[in-house]
């Protein structure tokens, strides 16, 4: 080879790693408004990054306090009663490079390399961990949130919203119900605190008028709902595409549950990160991006309830 095209190459890759630790603080300080997971899911990064499964236990108390005879000796007891469950970690990787060309602009004009392939790779993490998180992913048996089969799907009190038989009021019953099973299911140790709709059916929630009010439904419910009523906190309502016919028989789903790592939790024990780069080749200087990736466990299936039927 060339001596100077050796040496060209030597340079523009001294150029690159120079340039990408700068890149990539950059990127992963980008925030991308929708991409939804995190606001819905309790994300883990605890585990080790090279963890091969994620172990964790779920309880459940039992017990019941009774009146005794002050000699007896049939004391009732309290106990828990615990099961193993494990998640597997998997790995997968996204990166981007910079051509002989490209570098070699960058150095003749004195700018920096721009940071969009870096953004892409980092974009494209974030889309690969929203689809395994909301759809699970058949490839490596993972489940997903829209349809997990540790949760059995019921039907809406009424149903049929928008050009269907119910009134607002029916539908306004159908959500408050959809709460009330979540603490009737747990004997109200629990509520639901976040409701999420199919887009379609929050885009007419969030514009269609309350009877001959001048406020819609969404904003009644987010005022006139047994959460925001028995606790004083604020009910989240949320829309997300993919619940127009993920109920059973293609119908809508609605999902309702209470956010907390308790109930539900995405395993990420190694997020995305960009590794040392390297050339690759003469021409080329590339940098990979690597993370591991577990499924989504749903710990406490009575704090989760699919709604179907809407």
């Amino acid at each position: 080879m060339n001596k100077a095209i050796m040496w060209d190459a030597q340079a523009g890759y001294g150029f690159v790693v120079s340039q990408t630790s700068h890149i990539e603080q950059q990127v992963n300080e980008t925030i991308y408004p929708d991409i939804q997971y995190p606001s819905l899911i309790p994300v883990d990064t605890s585990a080790h990054p090279f963890a091969r499964t994620v172990t964790y236990y779920s309880s459940d108390k039992v017990g019941l306090a009774n009146w005794i005879n002050g000699n007896a000796d049939d004391m009732p007891l309290a106990g828990t009663e615990r099961t193993k469950y494990e998640t597997q970690v998997y790995t997968a990787g996204i990166g981007y490079s910079y051509g002989w060309e490209e570098i070699g602009q960058a150095q003749m004009l004195g700018y920096n390399l721009p940071a969009d392939e870096a953004k892409a790779a980092r974009r494209a993490y974030e889309e690969f961990v929203e689809a395994t998180a909301l759809d699970g992913d058949a490839r490596k048996n993972l489940q997903g949130f829209k349809n997990h089969s540790a949760v059995t799907p019921g039907a809406a009190t009424y149903g049929s919203w928008f050009g269907g038989t119910s009134d607002e009021a029916q539908i306004l019953a159908d959500v408050n119900n959809a709460l009330i099973g979540i603490g009737t299911g747990t004997k109200w140790a629990s509520m639901a605190d976040t409701v999420v709709l199919p887009v379609e059916l929050f885009a007419s929630v969030a514009s269609t008028r309350l009877g001959d009010t001048q406020g819609t439904i969404l904003e009644f419910l987010q005022k006139s709902n047994v959460y925001t009523a028995t606790t004083g906190k604020p009910l989240t309502i949320r829309g997300m595409r993919g619940l127009l016919t993920r109920g059973v028989g293609s119908t809508k789903r609605m999902i309702v549950y209470r956010k907390s790592p308790d109930v539900l939790k995405l395993h990420i024990p190694m997020p995305h990160r960009f590794l040392p780069a390297y050339q690759d080749g003469p021409l080329r200087v590339l940098i990979p991006g690597v993370f591991r990736l577990g499924g989504l466990d749903i710990r406490r299936p009575n704090e989760f309830s699919y709604i179907d039927g809407l």
